[in-house]
């Protein structure tokens, strides 16, 4: 106490001057038109500025659940989009109940863990058993293009065999005309914006920049955008041919997946395990 006091009492000409000089303004203020006005609408101008930057980050801190709902309601839209596509346009379809259940729906995850610099690359995501997840499940981006197959399963946790692995295939076709190949990473290729197509028959034509979708022989949806044609044969020495392909996924900034459900998929597997055990 006693320092303070000695403090206040070197300093006693500024601290006087500090008082005097905010009553002035005060005063000044008060007293006068022109300088309230400049004052209130400056301070209005501070205020304003404070607000508009403390949204900006209230925003930012938010963003987060902001893309956890857009990724939910894209996942909704995906699967009403592919419910209709399926509709056959030939007939007059009446929805009279809910019970048309489509085949297929999409369940949003977010990317926790990502690796594409490994000849096997793998990703994490924070959907699990509990929210319906299995092993063997196709999984695609949220914009366009396919991603891979769900490897191992939690309760709370999944992995993904990515599309950049060696041992993942997906059955895809070359839109224009139908081609069906087997699209892989490829020996040796440890880009990931490219990938190739094995096992095209070489009576197909093919031409740069032709879209490749998926079959609908395997796992995924029929139709789902893969990537576009960059080289349209690599002579393999037989009938086949292997085509290189530009992805339209960009695994390096993947932050969202979409987890596709079939419907049927059980039903499909117990039937067609029935026939190999009659073979």
């Amino acid at each position: 106490m006693r320092n303070l006091w000695i403090f206040v009492s070197r300093y006693n000409a500024f601290f006087f001057f500090v008082i005097f000089f905010t009553i002035g303004i005060i005063l000044t203020v008060r007293n006068n038109v022109y300088q309230r006005s400049v004052t209130f609408n400056s301070t209005n101008e501070v205020v304003g500025e404070v607000y508009k930057n403390l949204n900006v980050l209230k925003k930012y801190i938010n963003l987060g659940a902001v893309n956890d709902s857009l990724a939910a309601e894209n996942a909704k839209l995906k699967t009403e989009i592919l419910s209709i596509k399926n509709i056959d346009t030939t007939k007059e379809t009446v929805v009279t109940d809910t019970l048309g259940v489509p085949q297929y729906t999409y369940l949003p995850a977010r990317v926790i863990k990502n690796s594409i610099t490994n000849r096997n690359n793998f990703i994490t995501i924070d959907k699990g058993k509990l929210d319906g997840l299995a092993s063997g499940m196709p999984v695609i981006s949220p914009i366009k293009g396919v991603v891979g197959y769900i490897q191992d399963v939690s309760e709370h946790l999944a992995t993904i065999r990515s599309l950049l692995h060696k041992e993942t295939y997906i059955s895809v076709s070359i839109k224009k005309n139908n081609a069906v190949g087997s699209l892989m990473w490829g020996e040796g290729n440890f880009d990931f914006r490219k990938a190739q197509i094995k096992d095209i028959p070489n009576h197909f034509r093919l031409n740069l920049k032709d879209t490749v979708v998926t079959s609908g022989f395997s796992s995924f949806p029929k139709g789902v955008l893969v990537g576009t044609v960059s080289n349209t044969g690599i002579s393999t020495g037989a009938n086949f041919k292997t085509v290189e392909i530009n992805l339209f996924n960009d695994f390096s900034t993947l932050q969202y997946v979409y987890v596709i459900k079939d419907k049927f998929v059980e039903e499909q597997k117990a039937l067609e395990a029935k026939l190999e055990n009659e073979q």
